[in-house]
């Protein structure tokens, strides 16, 4: 099996490593400020340069700090580079040579890994005029670019893949196809998304720390376990809208919403120690009306007595009653507990979510709920619902045809949805139920008659007189 190389861009903060990320990997997946700071995670992604793919990994800032957040952020660049067949190790031609270029290149220079000076934000100048401030960090043949005007990217890619070598397999390419589970982790902040992201992975992948809003980023894992495969995709906690006010926030919720919209599966973490709040209900809601599935991981629940878990949970009942379909998972992401239970019940919910239903199977199902309770009358007649068939998936949805189906009430449409969703064992997973009319196929159409064929008419008409 082929392995792609891996590009990993590192540097001091406010170089542009995401703008250049966006670039390389043809995205938006990274968020771009103009301040330092933003990144803060390692984000990957995959790119191609001709028949080349590669991977690129975005870091957060290489900075002189060894306390707190920050050196969180400099042990996660670090392991970036660890994992990386080649760095590109990126300097701002405006800001020229700083201190801190110098401690990134000394780093660089202990590690020997092939590695690439390249001078962003050279937009306007020459190769040996945006270089020559940089001389002194000793790495020979700089390369000057303008990440944000897309300028001296594939020829940068290509002196950095001249130096890897061809891919194996060939037919190994970057695919938008998503067979496996795509997971994504959301929540309010400080709920402890982040730890239970590392948990299931079984590394330190994504920073932790206590102080709330860590994660500004949706950052994408691919890990293996059991067999089976998932992306995970851990999210900015989302607070609510009137305590939103810095914009790189704002960036952040958007990119959560997005990353919901982008996945098969949502693991809700809510904190047992605090409770459902409103801000969860409302992202229950964009959850369903997105047609993703859903499951409920209650967090922190180590250290509870059963008469805590069972308020708990009368709780979280009470407050969502809508969610009788979406299964609850009592875990706790620091130590551990209850997290297979709650991978097993992933891969329950992505299959009824992308789950594929035969037309007999959805008519049969019709069949035995209308034997059961048939439809109203509607204008004195019985409403008639005739046979079924699938109309997608994620989330699934039923299509059904009959007649006076627009008189169909919404109770009727529920107890359907019930009949399929327990007839085929469909879990955490929307059901969408649709009717559709029978209607004339020849309803409009003009079919005129020849001369000859009106004339033979009138003659068997006066004979049958006679």
């Amino acid at each position: 099996m082929s392995v792609l190389p891996i590009l990993a861009i590192v540097g001091p903060p406010n170089v542009g490593k995401s703008t250049l990320f966006n670039v390389l990997t043809r995205s938006r997946d990274a968020l771009v400020a103009d301040f330092p700071g933003v990144t803060r995670d390692r984000q990957y992604g995959v790119g191609r340069v001709g028949t080349r793919p590669y991977r690129v990994v975005d870091t957060g800032g290489f900075t002189g700090e060894r306390t707190g957040l920050l050196q969180l952020m400099t042990d996660s660049a670090a392991r970036a580079v660890s994992e990386a067949d080649a760095v590109l190790f990126l300097v701002d031609a405006k800001a020229g040579l700083t201190p801190a270029d110098e401690d990134v290149a000394e780093y660089l220079r202990r590690l020997r890994k092939p590695t690439f000076l390249v001078v962003n934000k050279a937009e306007g100048l020459g190769s040996g005029i945006a270089a020559a401030d940089f001389g002194k960090l000793g790495i020979a043949d700089p390369t000057a670019i303008s990440a944000l005007h897309n300028q001296g990217i594939r020829g940068l890619l290509e002196k950095v893949l001249a130096t890897q070598p061809e891919l194996i397999d060939p037919t190994e390419q970057p695919s938008e196809e998503r067979p496996e589970p795509w997971v994504a982790v959301v929540g309010r902040p400080n709920v402890g998304k982040s730890t239970l992201v590392n948990r299931l992975v079984g590394e330190d992948r994504v920073l932790t720390s206590d102080q709330p809003g860590t994660t500004r980023d949706s950052i994408h894992i691919p890990f293996v376990t059991n067999g089976h495969t998932y992306t995970l995709i851990d999210t900015a906690g989302i607070r609510r809208r009137r305590l939103v006010t810095e914009p790189i926030e704002k960036f952040s919720v958007l990119k959560t919403l997005q990353a919901i919209d982008t996945a098969h599966v949502v693991i809700l973490v809510v904190d047992a120690q605090h409770g459902i709040s409103d801000q969860d209900t409302h992202l229950v809601g964009h959850v369903l009306e997105a047609g993703r599935g859903l499951v409920v991981a209650v967090n922190k629940c180590d250290g509870l007595d059963a008469q805590t878990r069972s308020a708990v949970k009368s709780e979280i009942e009470r407050k969502l009653p809508f969610l009788s379909f979406v299964p609850f998972r009592y875990i706790s992401a620091k130590n551990g507990t209850g997290l297979s239970e709650l991978l097993a019940t992933v891969g329950e919910v992505h299959a009824s979510v992308t789950c594929q239903i035969p037309t007999p199977v959805a008519t049969r199902v019709l069949q035995d709920a209308i034997a059961t309770n048939q439809p109203p009358l509607a204008h004195g007649r019985r409403i008639k619902l005739r046979f079924a068939h699938q109309g997608g998936h994620n989330p699934p949805r039923i299509i059904i045809h009959g007649n006076q189906v627009d008189a169909v009430p919404e109770s009727y449409r529920r107890y359907l949805a019930k009949a399929y969703r327990t007839a085929l064992n469909l879990v955490g997973t929307p059901l969408v139920v649709e009717f559709r009319g029978n209607t004339n196929p020849y309803a409009g159409r003009v079919n005129p008659l020849s001369d000859r064929q009106i004339e033979k008419r009138r003659r068997i008409m006066r004979y049958a007189k006679k």
